[in-house]
């Protein structure tokens, strides 16, 4: 069975990626140190716990599983915090993914699938973007993503390291079955938020800017589901295995919705009402970010299927009741 070791893969999107992996008959080694992880979505494969810094132990589990591919979701993503402690991002994200990449490279592992974010292109409003879209982010979650994305392009033409980038925007939803789901300590993400307002585990939903220049207001965000993502990925691994070049994939459905507009859509969902109360704006927020995804479609085969909406917020509804992530 070929071994695919996966950086992050105790996180929110990483278990997805490790279940949807194990699904088409490779075995996801997930490599996390549990900063933001939790072993109990390590469900799929072996686990290693360890940091992207440890250098030696990067080393020694490379050689134990001798993996085909590195799939690489571990980061810090919290856009206030990297605004407030910037260093604590580069260090993380950049020089961890360094660490990465350099071991990976020293063990002959080269094939690497890098999950990017659409942070790197910064604010540009009323545009979709695509892929070729300029880079300009306004803070250092997304400049410490795009650095890596430099360090894979400078890898790849010193030694032939190959890389897929997925920039993608708004993740949302759970499996299917509800063994995992979206879970952050802390949670900053709109729709898990409003799901705990929803079911009294928080007194409201705080919607931070009601001024941007959108249609009611609040901010515009692309939204994809979890398992249409993840999907995603496991394609850009089949594609670098088929010996095809390096490439960069927008990931999201080319349409936003605003704050207000996912609220309205929960409480038709879940049938209940979303407490919230309207706040600021926070810092390093854009007002919106919409994705051109034809490239991930066309080169791809990518159908992004189960992402309307409705059945993000109804599979995030139904790993929540579960009471998962109360444990």
């Amino acid at each position: 069975m070929k071994v695919v070791l996966v950086t992050g893969g105790a996180g929110y999107i990483g278990s997805h990626a490790c279940k949807t992996l194990k699904e088409n008959g490779y075995l996801p080694v997930t490599y996390d140190s549990l900063v933001t992880g939790w072993q109990d979505a390590v469900q799929f494969g072996p686990f290693e716990k360890g940091d992207l810094a440890d250098r030696a132990r990067l080393d020694e589990v490379f050689a134990r599983y001798k993996p085909i591919a590195v799939m690489h979701f571990a980061a810090l993503s919290l856009v206030g915090e990297s605004m407030s402690d910037p260093g604590k991002y580069w260090r993380n994200n950049a020089f961890g993914s360094l660490n990465l990449i350099e071991a990976a490279v020293a063990a002959g592992c080269m094939n690497f699938v890098f999950s990017s974010t659409c942070a790197t292109y910064g604010e540009q409003d009323n545009v979709i973007l695509n892929e070729d879209s300029v880079q300009l982010p306004i803070n250092s979650y997304g400049g410490s993503k795009r650095a890596v994305e430099n360090m894979l392009v400078d890898f790849g033409a010193s030694c032939g390291l190959k890389s897929v980038i997925f920039r993608y925007f708004n993740v949302a939803g759970g499996s299917e079955a509800a063994e995992i789901g979206e879970f952050h300590r802390p949670e900053t993400h709109l729709i898990p938020i409003l799901l705990d307002a929803v079911d009294g585990r928080r007194d409201a939903l705080t919607i931070y800017g009601t001024d941007y220049d959108t249609q009611d207001g609040t901010c515009v965000r692309d939204y994809v589901h979890v398992c249409d993502l993840v999907e995603a990925h496991v394609l850009g691994l089949k594609w670098l295995e088929e010996g095809k070049e390096s490439r960069v994939f927008n990931l999201g459905t080319g349409s936003g919705f605003s704050v207000r507009e996912v609220i309205e859509h929960a409480r038709r969902v879940t049938n209940r009402p979303v407490p919230y109360v309207e706040g600021p704006r926070r810092p390093g927020d854009c007002t919106k970010l919409v994705s051109g995804s034809s490239r991930a479609v066309q080169d791809l085969g990518w159908q992004p299927t189960r992402s309307t909406l409705d059945r993000m917020i109804a599979d995030a509804w139904r790993w929540h009741q579960t009471g998962h992530y109360e444990k």
